[in-house]
């Protein structure tokens, strides 16, 4: 498949990929920013390039200034294709929440806002377009402040606003920076075993066949597992999965995937189906949801209303049966059993969007509480609502563990405080998953009692970060053969980790015997460089040149000629060579007779000079003063005046 299996988008899958999602009113620059911030842009189809407006959903990818590599997905904000729209943001990490500086909120932001808070999108950024269309500061002023008052209690409460022109590209990388502190230390959506991928776009392709895309959730998907599609059951073969320009064997949870299907057609698959390994999930036609209805809905929720109901990327006919009350009110939450017309996907926790059919509107959503009910409720049963309520909340240890899923490596009390549970059934409940090693302290974890300051994270989030870890150590090792090990600073960036987090699983995998990490750079256990042959001809003979003239030798830059910058630096990591910057070096055994013996003649007489140092080893100024800079520098000697002394004498 390599790179040609890249559609018209450019979309792709990434190993701990994070997702962003526009969101806003038609006509506030969404794909107009995308073009900028990626160079792509998002409107696929030949309708929407003539309308200039967006239809359908479009994909993009950009590196932020960490390294780090995301997938976009770029989504309608006419209220027309509202609904495309919510195939594509049940996936994202993060939200790119776009309004137009001239315009301010209008009805499809609060409305787009109010899906991205159904759904619980963990932060984002807010992007103040087309700025470079007002010319009044002060206007500006009050729009942000409109936008601030409009984003309280909500999901980008705490959402920076950056003023950006995608014409001038003013702003564009305080963006850049701005989503890419938005993801630091994010956890990648957690593997769980039992892949799920939301189908949200089915295309053929000449010499492939049929391909699919869409976020990859609970699992991986490797090539040539035979996978599932559901509802309807078909089997298919994962042909070859679509990475960043290659081919990739395994896709991982969190990233956008294309997937190469065998042996279907592109009829037999359609947007909302899931693709899994076979057996992993069973579709259901009925399930028990907590719902909530908007505030700013005109009209109460009635018992058997019909809905249209959204999940990952599916939409379903359903019919409510409201639970435990006649209707609910503008702003009320209750309990609701809901019949589709068709079967869908779904587990515990999912969260959903029900809207009215005509007129078309948000009606609110929630979460999946039993995705397969065993039969229909009775409405007014209090021992039906009672099992409900109960299912809902979990067990302490559960919503504990929820947590600290969610909220990645943090201390513990962040843990408690994100559950909400009182202080004495959280340290129960603490207690109880860390016997089970369901969380794991990786600070003071042979205490007793962990203080609530210490760093603690689950054990399906170690287990991921381990395998990364000791993956891109490996990975450093095949591809930096001649040095010792990736540097500390580089494996940091590469996890997108901050430094107490990083420092913490970085001792907690060492102290478990698979990771050497010490000073700056960090191997795997027991890996040593190895000079093949033809290097080691090489190294010996460089190692004579410095042997028959030790006190002249070879100049960095001759070294680098004569054996290539990769086995020098793998000979000074070794200690073969010591450098003295900053175009001085010396064979190991020569720097320290050297060193000797300038010790001992200041022993001896208390100073010495530069002169003397070149007669005694009958070498030249350049070398000479190199040394004694060096020995200055390392605190051996100090000079006094053209001379130098011991330091302390």
């Amino acid at each position: 498949m390599g790179d040609d299996l890249r559609a018209d988008d450019g979309e792709y899958a990434l190993k701990n990929m994070h997702v962003i999602g526009t969101a806003g009113h038609v006509d506030h620059g969404k794909s107009s920013l995308v073009q900028a911030l990626t160079g792509t842009h998002p409107d696929r189809l030949k309708e929407e390039r003539e309308r200039e407006m967006t239809i359908d959903l479009g994909f993009a990818w950009l590196s932020l200034p960490s390294g780090e590599e995301v997938g976009i997905v770029d989504v309608p904000g006419h209220r027309d294709f509202l609904e495309n729209m919510l195939a594509g943001v049940g996936g994202i990490d993060a939200a790119l929440f776009v309004i137009a500086a001239d315009e301010g909120m209008m009805p499809q932001t609060v409305e787009h806002l109010a899906i991205l808070n159904i759904l619980q999108i963990q932060g984002g950024v807010v992007a103040l377009t087309k700025i470079d269309m007002v010319d009044d500061p002060d206007w500006l002023d009050l729009v942000e402040e409109d936008i601030r008052s409009a984003l309280k209690h909500t999901v980008l409460e705490s959402a920076p606003i950056v003023r950006v022109s995608s014409r001038t590209h003013q702003g564009i990388p305080e963006l850049l920076s701005r989503l890419d502190e938005c993801l630091l230390n994010r956890p990648p959506r957690p593997d769980l075993g039992r892949p799920r991928l939301p189908i949200d776009r089915v295309f053929s392709m000449p010499g492939f066949g049929t391909v699919v895309t869409g976020t990859l959730s609970d699992g991986t998907l490797q090539t040539g597992k035979e996978v599932e599609i559901l509802p309807a059951g078909t089997h298919s073969r994962i042909r070859g999965l679509q990475t960043h320009r290659k081919k990739e064997e395994t896709a991982v949870p969190g990233s956008r995937t294309a997937v190469n299907l065998s042996g279907i057609t592109i009829d037999q698959v359609e947007r909302g189906d899931v693709i899994t390994y076979p057996g992993t999930y069973q579709p259901t036609r009925r399930i028990d949801v907590r719902f909530k209805l908007l505030a700013d809905i005109t009209l109460p929720l009635k018992h058997d209303t019909q809905v249209k109901f959204f999940i990952g990327a599916a939409e379903v006919p359903a019919r409510v049966r409201l639970l435990g009350s006649e209707e609910l009110e503008p702003g009320e939450e209750g309990w609701l059993q809901l019949e589709l017309e068709k079967p869908i996907v779904a587990i515990r926790g999912d969260r959903y969007i029900l809207r009215r059919p005509s007129p078309g509107e948000t009606l609110g959503g929630g979460m999946i509480i039993d995705p397969r009910p065993k039969g229909r409720h009775k409405r007014f049963a209090q021992g039906e609502l009672d099992k409900l309520d109960t299912l809902s909340r979990g067990t302490p240890a559960e919503i504990l563990l929820q947590a600290t899923l969610a909220l990645g490596i943090v201390p513990l009390q962040d843990v408690i405080n994100r559950s909400n549970l009182d202080t004495s059934t959280a340290k129960i409940a603490v207690q109880e998953l860390f016997s089970l090693g369901e969380i794991i302290a990786l600070e003071n974890s042979q205490s007793p009692t962990i203080p609530s300051q210490s760093l603690v994270i689950s054990r399906s989030y170690l287990n991921q970060l381990k395998r990364q870890v000791l993956q891109e150590v490996e990975e450093y090792h095949k591809n930096y053969p001649l040095r010792g090990g990736i540097p500390r600073e580089e494996l940091k960036s590469r996890l997108k980790l901050t430094s107490r987090p990083y420092n913490a699983i970085l001792q907690w995998i060492a102290a478990e015997g698979e990771l050497t990490e010490g000073g700056i750079i960090v191997s795997k256990t027991g890996h040593s460089i190895r000079f093949n042959p033809h290097q080691q001809r090489a190294v010996d003979g460089l190692l004579g040149r410095f042997a028959a003239t030790p006190y002249t030798p070879p100049t960095v830059k001759e070294c680098i000629s004569e054996v290539g910058e990769d086995l020098y630096n793998a000979m000074v990591e070794l200690g073969m060579l010591v450098p003295i910057p900053p175009e001085v070096v010396f064979r190991k055994q020569d720097y320290e007779q050297m060193v000797s013996e300038v010790i001992g003649i200041l022993q001896a007489k208390k100073t010495i000079t530069a002169a003397e140092v070149r007669d005694h080893f009958n070498t030249s100024r350049r070398y000479v003063l190199a040394l004694l800079e060096h020995l200055d520098g390392v605190g051996i000697t100090v000079r006094d005046g053209d001379a130098r002394r011991l330091k302390g004498k």
